[in-house]
């Protein structure tokens, strides 16, 4: 039987992103019955108006020759909100309506919910339009079926979880004090303020903690000044992925009090690493944390130093979390469950066309 082929459509060349990351590792792990290939629609950071100038030549030049590509048997378009979906929606629209194949939009991307709930009726009208053209919308947790389905259909609407591999990380338990670990973008959105601001809270009442910081962006420095001011703090800038698998594997607690989130992969790659959880209350994050961990809200430097004290001041209760972590993502967040998802709906969609 010939192998289903699969034609991606996203982000695929940016060094850095979820997007891109996951594009990369779903192209490497499918099995022998997928053929896959890439569409990169990828475009230069538009940090300047002539940068956003070549960004939306480059895309529409990237759009003006996918109609040449040959067709496969199932689009699957990774997407984001705002300009991603935009962007992606050439895409789809292209591949249902002329070259009459079955489209699968996958939803990425922090604000997706506040996109899709716009009062705008002419925004709300062209989603809708993407969305039944659709034959299957691709969500990351029950929270973003609930959100999404109502405008999609839930009989199209299929949750499919981020996924990572365990066997890239190696957990070790019961350090003393316990190891605390931030690795993320230092944006505001990421919440690396309300960190900075929690660890200031304990150093000052001399609890027992070591705290290693890793990424980097606008907001480095109030890293790099906390590192200065306090010896049990380190400050390692941004790490290659070896690295950040290695800091993860040792670390004991991992941090990430963001803002805003779809279901980030930085939190199962410190499941897989064997680390409690600290986070917040948005997006689809509360279905990752029950007896793994602890939710704040977002934006409360208060509430996070004190959950933050609450753990590193129980380091057996730690370490059965980044146990219960370990054992989650192996069974609900590995990439073979995923693989096997992904390909049975490939197939389904692929059988139905043919029908």
């Amino acid at each position: 039987m010939r192998a289903t082929d699969i034609m991606l459509v996203g982000p695929a060349g940016k060094p850095t992103g979820g997007i891109a990351q996951y594009i990369r590792e779903q192209r490497e792990r499918l099995g022998d019955g997928v053929s896959v290939r890439v569409y990169d629609v990828a475009v230069a950071d538009t940090d300047s108006p002539s940068a956003f100038v070549r960004a939306v030549l480059h895309a529409m030049w990237q759009a003006l020759c996918f109609p040449f590509r040959r067709p496969p048997d199932v689009l699957h378009v990774h997407s984001s909100h705002w300009y991603s979906f935009f962007q992606s929606s050439l895409y789809v629209l292209y591949a249902a309506v002329v070259w009459r194949v079955p489209v699968i939009l996958h939803v990425h991307g922090s604000s997706f919910d506040s996109f899709v709930q716009s009062d705008s009726r002419l925004l709300r009208w062209y989603q809708s339009l993407v969305f039944d053209h659709c034959a299957n919308v691709i969500v990351l947790s029950e929270y973003w079926r609930d959100v999404v389905g109502p405008r999609v259909g839930q009989e199209k609407t299929t949750v499919l979880p981020n996924a990572v591999d365990p066997d890239e990380y190696d957990p070790t338990y019961g350090a003393r004090p316990p190891h605390v670990v931030f690795v993320s973008n230092h944006i505001e959105r990421k919440g690396i303020r309300e960190f900075v601001d929690a660890v200031e809270q304990l150093s000052a009442r001399g609890e027992e903690f070591r705290v290693t910081i890793a990424g980097s962006g606008p907001l480095s420095h109030l890293s790099e000044d906390l590192a200065e001011r306090h010896p049990e703090v380190t400050y390692e800038g941004y790490v290659s992925e070896e690295r950040k698998r290695e800091l993860l594997g040792e670390g004991s607690v991992f941090v990430l009090p963001t803002h805003a989130e779809n279901l980030p992969i930085a939190l199962l790659e410190a499941m897989a690493g064997g680390n409690a959880l600290l986070s917040t209350t948005v997006g689809a994050i509360p279905s990752l944390i029950d007896d793994n961990g602890v939710l704040v809200s977002p934006g409360d430097p208060d509430s996070l130093a004190a959950s933050l004290s609450d753990l590193v001041n129980d380091p057996e209760r730690v370490d059965e979390m980044g146990r219960k972590s370990r054992e989650r993502v192996e069974e609900e967040y590995s990439w073979p469950v995923t693989v096997e998802r992904l390909e049975a709906l490939y197939r389904g969609l692929k059988q139905c066309e043919t029908n």
